[in-house]
């Protein structure tokens, strides 16, 4: 864990220096931003195993690496500690700026079943973990990946982990009508179409 921190530090100390020593000449302003996003996006995708192609929201990806390590408490809701439900609330609330229901089964009524093939970004897996319901939640990454509050803390794992394999039930994918009613704009009527 220290050396993960370490080897953290030491790369964004390296993209400060670099930042600040760096000159060329006859570039616009927003290149070197465009850079750093490009090597920051590589960075979190190699800590969190998911491809580069795989990464386009920078904003789920940098939730989800503020959050890494906190401890699961059961009922929890900040860094000190929390559940994987309320773990996915907060996530959904600040990187989609939408207020979903707080339990695992509620959230599953909100949204639309997805198949684990057809999985993308920001979508949610729901498993059945000793349990005939609902009992855990993540958020899906890409790569088959998920980032989750676990019984270890906040956590990316793998679909293809033979322990999430096996509990496994279901993709997720908001539904259009809550998307508008949490986020209170209505829909684009050229969606429709």
């Amino acid at each position: 864990m220290k050396k993960t921190v370490l080897a953290i530090a030491l790369f964004f100390s390296v993209l400060a220096v670099q930042a600040q020593t760096k000159s060329v000449p006859n570039q616009t302003a927003d290149k070197p931003g465009d850079e750093q996003e490009s090597l920051a996006k590589d960075y979190l995708s190699q800590i969190m195993h998911v491809a580069v192609s795989a990464t386009s929201n920078m904003k789920l990806f940098n939730f989800v690496y503020d959050w890494i390590g906190t401890p699961y408490r059961f009922g929890g809701s900040s860094k000190k500690g929390v559940d994987c439900s309320a773990f996915t609330k907060q996530l959904y609330n600040q990187v989609f700026n939408l207020d979903i229901k707080r339990n695992s089964r509620d959230i599953f009524s909100m949204v639309s079943p997805v198949g684990k093939d057809d999985l993308k970004e920001g979508d949610l897996v729901f498993f059945k973990i000793h349990s005939r319901s609902i009992s855990h939640i993540g958020i899906y990454l890409g790569n088959n990946r998920f980032a989750h509050a676990s019984m270890k803390g906040v956590a990316i794992s793998s679909l293809d982990d033979a322990y999430y394999s096996r509990y496994f039930y279901k993709g997720g994918r908001v539904l259009a009508q809550f998307k508008e009613e949490l986020s209170g704009v209505p829909g684009d009527s050229k969606d429709n179409n």
